[in-house]
């Protein structure tokens, strides 16, 4: 299945293109009533809720910013050395031994680099990543928002290995599952467990992973999940354990952009634990949490 659809798609409604990829993926089209599952309640939000408390979350600057001022004291935050638009500026930064090379307004491209970069492989390699129109992808919104660039940050974890990335299910306000996902760029495998780090029987579709003892900062990792997912009715919150510390990884208002295949039984109980907001086609909820934004033009 190609990466980006086609281009004569553009001349389609953002909803009716995305009900094309929803049905690729899923094989049916997404429901016109009230959704119930966690796929279908990601379709919605990514369709229609467009409240500006999503803007940050898919700009990779700007969730740096907002986990250090949400978990202040309680974790670090990778070290930006560098943002921009063009990577040839990069032959005048001091860069350390290893380093991370990725886009602020995208996912799914980076580069792990080591000591003083070639700039002109660097350039060929990131070539059409600034221009790039992710959200075109999968249609999520705050995508468009993001800035478009390219930043340079701190790498953690060990050289050639990457630590077991923490995502953490943060359901208003409250963490109810955490994933353990280990070989990301390699053979990826995942651990599901609850809060209370009891097993559960699925694993979000990908090969199970090794059984992951209750780590011992368990508290603190949920109290840091809380912290930057407070005032959200859903937000993935991916974290690190590096060196005894915890480390921010990133925020995730869309996982898997609701184009994964979920077991049914997970997709049923993720939908159960969370609750649309009315503004969306979701229940009453007191509050309305923000304002909506125009969305951008296609």
């Amino acid at each position: 299945m190609p990466e980006f659809p086609p281009a004569w798609t553009r001349v389609l409604p953002s909803s009716l293109r995305r009900a094309r990829v929803y049905r690729q993926h899923h094989g049916r089209l997404p429901p016109w009533g009230e959704p119930c599952t966690f796929t279908e309640k990601l379709h919605r939000r990514i369709t229609r809720d467009r409240r500006r408390l999503l803007v940050p979350t898919c700009d990779k600057l700007a969730m740096k910013d907002h986990f250090a001022r949400r978990a202040p004291g309680l974790l670090r935050v990778p070290e930006t050395y560098w943002a921009g638009i063009d990577v040839t500026e990069l032959a005048g930064v001091d860069l350390p031994d290893r380093w991370v090379l990725k886009p602020n307004h995208s996912c799914r491209r980076v580069i792990v680099g080591e000591g003083r970069p070639d700039v002109a492989d660097l350039a060929a390699r990131t070539a059409g990543w600034v221009a790039e129109r992710y959200w075109r992808k999968s249609e999520e919104w705050a995508y468009r928002c993001a800035r478009p660039g390219l930043l340079v940050e701190e790498h953690v974890g060990e050289p050639g290995e990457s630590p077991a990335d923490l995502k953490v299910l943060v359901f208003d306000g409250v963490p109810r599952l955490v994933g353990v996902h280990t070989g990301r760029h390699g053979q990826h495998r995942a651990r599901l467990y609850t809060a209370g780090w009891e097993p559960l029987p699925w694993t979000w579709g990908y090969p199970p992973g090794p059984d992951v003892p209750r780590p011992a900062d368990l508290p603190e990792l949920l109290e840091v999940a809380a912290a930057v997912a407070a005032g959200f009715d859903m937000l993935r919150v991916d974290l690190y354990r590096h060196a005894g510390q915890l480390w921010a990884g990133e925020l995730t208002p869309y996982p898997g952009a609701g184009l994964a295949r979920l077991e049914p039984g997970l997709d049923g109980l993720l939908g159960e634990w969370w609750t649309l907001p009315a503004e969306v086609g979701g229940a009453h909820r007191p509050g309305g949490g923000g304002t909506s934004v125009r969305s951008p033009r296609v």
